[in-house]
């Protein structure tokens, strides 16, 4: 359960203290964009308030209570379902991210009634318009690493 823990406990740290940097800090909610590796890496302000790439995104309140309440539910479920099934040690970290990454957002969403994303990444004449943050790359690898490393009973 401590890797788990503490794994989900790094994760949304670094992912609310690189918010506040970029976004207070570095004022990007006010400059808007801030181009630090062109075109590579820069950041760009987005509230957003759906999913990913801001999908289901509306402005009822309504939407911003439900995703906070299925954010925290799938989170419940992903630790419950890792304890009961004695996860390793690489599936409780993985866990730990994902829920990390979960929580970091939900606590945007509870704060802001948006979450910040502000990573904007292109390349190769290809420009993303589309700009997230280090909460939405833990819950990737989070579910990447549960995939990878749960699920595999032995044989009895």
């Amino acid at each position: 359960m401590r890797p788990m823990i503490w794994s989900g406990l790094l994760i949304f740290l670094v992912d609310q203290i690189t918010k506040y940097i970029v976004v207070f800090a570095l004022d990007l909610q006010g400059r808007g964009s801030i181009d630090v590796l062109p075109p590579l890496l820069n950041f760009r302000m987005a509230w957003n308030r759906g999913v990913n790439f801001g999908l289901f995104s509306n402005d009822a309140e309504l939407m911003r209570w439900v995703l906070i309440g299925v954010a925290v539910a799938i989170s419940v479920w992903v630790a419950v379902w890792v304890l009961r099934d004695k996860a390793g040690r690489l599936g409780l970290i993985s866990a730990g991210i994902l829920i990390g990454g979960a929580m970091g957002n939900v606590v945007d969403r509870l704060i802001y009634g948006a979450v910040a994303d502000f990573l904007n990444m292109s390349c190769c004449g290809i420009e993303n318009p589309f700009a997230f943050n280090v909460a939405d790359v833990a819950i990737f690898v989070g579910a990447a690493g549960l995939i990878l490393f749960t699920g595999r009973k032995k044989a009895e």
